[in-house]
């Protein structure tokens, strides 16, 4: 069973990463809507789509204590490298007057 620790020692090993309070949810992962489907069916206890919008764009919510911490290091593992790939948002310039 994962707990809190677990994720955020896990978390917390991934290069660049930071702790952010994030809408009062403690896990949440972002997955390519495949993954969101096929990690959601075969762990309905432990994993589901964010209710909203969001979860269709495969934001999922986790319940650590339904996850052993071999599966929320491969659901970390997968969501970040997902973020890795996004490119790089280049600084707006602002306007002169």
């Amino acid at each position: 069973m994962a707990t809190e620790k677990d994720l955020r020692r896990l978390a917390l090993a991934l290069d660049g990463t930071a702790e952010a309070q994030h809408f009062d949810r403690t896990a949440n992962f972002k997955f390519t809507p495949d993954e969101q489907a096929l990690k959601c069916t075969v762990a309905p206890e432990a994993l589901a789509p964010v209710p909203s919008a969001w979860g269709q764009q495969g934001w999922t919510t986790a319940t650590l204590s339904a996850l052993s911490t071999g599966e929320l290091k491969a659901a970390l593992e997968t969501a970040y490298a997902h973020a890795l790939a996004k490119p790089k948002r280049r600084p707006t310039k602002g306007k002169k007057d």
